[in-house]
Parts: structure tokens; C-alpha cells; sequence
């Protein structure tokens, strides 16, 4: 399969000219959108939620990642396997988790284009149609590479701010929920939560914190919503109290 994570959305002709070119590469092949609304622009939440979002695919799936505000830019167009997972996208720093995180990694410069490149859309130009042939098992011309020719910024293992805010109006943060004991507190924005495994063990209207279905830590309120009651959004920060 083609897992795609991007920040285009599902709105607008973005995401479905790309599943257009994906189709016509690799026919028979599923295109699967796991995260179409990353945060746009922001790169560090994105190497955030890649890892966790990308966990439960089988071996083998091509994740077509796209978080891009410097296309056309001096980044270099990257294809790496980490883990048995293949990853196709800029490099960025989108990269940079899934990289630390994995036990074996291999990295390659896409030296490829095809004869029409737009200057502002790779994911459709360059990446969908790389990721189609490495999932038809296609060989593409590429550098290999060593890790510390990528860009890997000095970003944190877990990231305590909020990291995506999910149409429930629940709230993602960068941590990885086995870093935290269940007796933690977390303070957001002036409020103090306490952990619950699941929403029916507070009541409704009552704000806590547990560990989401991918292992992040999220900011929840049963029946309500997290961002409006504690007023956060993307960026805020989450201070472990105790």
C-alpha cells in the first residue's frame, strides 16, 4: 500500500491530483490517506506524528510524505527505509524521528525528475510517482546516502506542545504516553489534568489527559472539546506538574 501524509487536506484539487498520478503509476496498488490535514507548513509536528501514525503499517508500506514549504528550494528530494518501511519526501527535518527512532535505516537522494517539474508541486510531479515504483518493487535512479548527509535537526525526543488539534477538538501533543507515569498532572494553559485510560471514566465536561490509539499523549474533555474549554491550539505548550 501508499500511506500518504500531507498537510494539503482533503479539500481543494491538491491531494487528488496526486492520488490521480498514484493511480495511473501504480494501478491496483491502495492509496491510503492516514493523515491528510498535518499541520500546514509545520515540519517539527509533522516529524512528530509521523512515527506514531506510521507504526501500525505493515512492512513494506510506502509512506508518501509531504509537509513541503520549501519546495523548490535547495532540500533534497529523499527515498529511505527504516525499519522495513519505505518513506518518500523532502529532506526536511520531516524525517528526522523516524529516523532516530529506527533500528536499521537506509537513505537515498532521488536522482530522478520527470520531464514536466512544476517549481511548487513535487508531491505530485516527483514524489507520488517515485513512491509508485518502489511499491511496484521498480528500481529509481538515486545517490545513496549516509545518514549524516540528512538533515537532522536538534529537535526533542518528545515535544510538550501541542501538536494537532483532531475535529473532536482534541488535542495532540508530542509526547509519547510511555514516557509518563499515570500519576503525572499535566498543566495546559493555566489548567492542571489528570490521566484517564479512556472518556467514560470522567464525566462529561471534565478535561483529562490519556494515551491516544497511536501512543502520543492527548488533551481530551468527555462530550467537549479540548480547545475551546482550555483554549489551545498548535504550538501551545504541556508542563508535566508531577
Amino acid at each position: 500500500m501508499i500511506a500518504i501524509f500531507t498537510d494539503f487536506g482533503l479539500e481543494g484539487p491538491y491531494t487528488g491530483q496526486m492520488k490521480a498520478v498514484l493511480a495511473h503509476e501504480a494501478p491496483g496498488v491502495p492509496a491510503i490517506d492516514i493523515f491528510p490535514d498535518l499541520p500546514p507548513f509545520n515540519v517539527r509536528a509533522a516529524a512528530c506524528l509521523l512515527p506514531a501514525y506510521a507504526s501500525r503499517l505493515p512492512d513494506e508500506a510506502v509512506c508518501l510524505c509531504v509537509v513541503d514549504p520549501g519546495v523548490g528550494g535547495e532540500r533534497v528530494p529523499l527515498a529511505l527505509k527504516a525499519d522495513g518501511r519505505w518513506y518518500v519526501g523532502p529532506d526536511n527535518g520531516l524525517f528526522s524521528l523516524v529516523i532516530r527512532r529506527a533500528a536499521q535505516v537506509q537513505a537515498w537522494r532521488i536522482d530522478w525528475e520527470p520531464e514536466q517539474l512544476s517549481a511548487s508541486f513535487h508531491g505530485r510531479d516527483l514524489f507520488a510517482p517515485v513512491a509508485a515504483r518502489i511499491a511496484l518493487h521498480h528500481d529509481f535512479p538515486s545517490v545513496p546516502l549516509e545518514l549524516h548527509e540528512l538533515l537532522l535537526p536538534d529537535w526533542p525526543d518528545d515535544l510538550a506542545e501541542v501538536v494537532y488539534v483532531d475535529r473532536y477538538g482534541n488535542a495532540v501533543t508530542g509526547l509519547r504516553a510511555a514516557a509518563l507515569e499515570r500519576s503525572s498532572l499535566l498543566e495546559v494553559n493555566g489548567s492542571r489534568i489528570g490521566f484517564a485510560r479512556t472518556f467514560c471514566e470522567r464525566p462529561a465536561g471534565q478535561a483529562f489527559w490519556y494515551e491516544n490509539a497511536n501512543g502520543l499523549v492527548e488533551v481530551a474533555v468527555n462530550r467537549g472539546r479540548a480547545d475551546r474549554q482550555l483554549r489551545i491550539g498548535i504550538g501551545d505548550p504541556v508542563h508535566l506538574v508531577v
